[in-house]
């Protein structure tokens, strides 16, 4: 699975945008697309919508593997 940070890039490069035509387009800060691309991990979750919306996205709860330690045993993880 991509990470929107590569996902942003790739869409970006697929329509021909330089990161600063990109930022300019969207409304965006360039540093602030040099970080989401570069997938640093305190970026503005609004201003990441704001890049998803270029292409018609948004972003959105998604499932997380955990990984299950020995001390949680083998069974299944059924969180609601």
């Amino acid at each position: 699975m991509m990470t929107i940070g590569e996902y942003i890039k790739f869409r970006r490069r697929q329509a021909g945008l330089t990161q600063e035509e990109f930022a300019f387009r969207s409304g965006l800060g360039l540093r602030f697309v040099r970080d989401l691309e570069q997938n640093k991990p305190t970026v503005r979750l609004d201003k990441v919508n704001q890049a998803l919306g270029m292409f018609g996205m948004q972003t959105g709860p998604v499932p997380v593997q955990r990984k299950q330690t020995e001390s949680e045993g083998g069974g299944n993880d059924t969180t609601s």
